[in-house]
């Protein structure tokens, strides 16, 4: 526990998942990369992928909010597919020229895909 103005508060458990952390980290990246697109997109791929980047750090705490192994890796499962969203949309928005290679961002994209298969390979295994 911590305290906070006066009052004690637990750590939440997402906080404690490496794999949550990575995806803020990779929020940050996908805001900063996308406020460079065309001022036509705007409400178009410029609000899409961030939206999608946002539901990933959003999905994995949710999920680690629920009460159950069950419904944790249910939210894991959408988290992943938000990762393929963003994937495809980054794809789409470099075929369109809208930016170059930014291999930073492959490579947290691919790091918080890892850590998540990771994760949800070791909660499917039996155990407490």
């Amino acid at each position: 526990m911590r305290e906070v103005g006066g009052v004690r508060r637990e750590k939440r458990r997402h906080h404690e998942l490496e794999v949550w952390r990575d995806a803020l980290d990779l929020v940050e990246m996908i805001y900063q990369a996308s406020s460079s697109f065309p001022s036509d997109e705007r409400f178009g791929l410029s609000t899409q992928i961030p939206r999608a980047a946002v539901s990933v750090p959003s999905n994995i705490a949710e999920g680690a909010a629920r009460g159950t192994r069950a419904e944790l890796i249910h939210f894991l499962h959408m988290t992943r597919g938000s990762l393929s969203e963003i994937d495809t949309q980054w794809r789409i928005a470099r075929r369109l020229g809208y930016l170059g290679e930014d291999e930073a961002i492959d490579e947290q994209l691919d790091c918080v895909f890892a850590k998540l298969g990771g994760l949800l390979n070791a909660l499917k295994k039996p155990g407490p």
